[in-house]
């Protein structure tokens, strides 16, 4: 089993799993709620809707025959 990502303590019990105590699994899940961890998001360009509206209006418009 690896070490506690918080202390780096070999965990002495299953319970608290990956985290060597309930201590450690709290400061993890402070740091989670708190914001210090976070998962990059990748943002949509400022023009995103409007090109979006374009594309769905040329999917909803029939070809017109000549």
């Amino acid at each position: 089993m690896g070490k506690c990502p918080i202390c780096k303590v070999e965990p002495s019990q299953e319970m608290h799993k990956p985290f060597c105590s309930k201590r450690c699994a709290d400061i993890d899940l402070h740091r989670w709620l708190g914001g210090t961890y976070a998962i990059p998001a990748v943002e949509p360009p400022d023009d995103f809707d409007a090109e979006m509206e374009a594309a769905l209006h040329e999917i909803d418009t029939p070809d017109e025959i000549h």
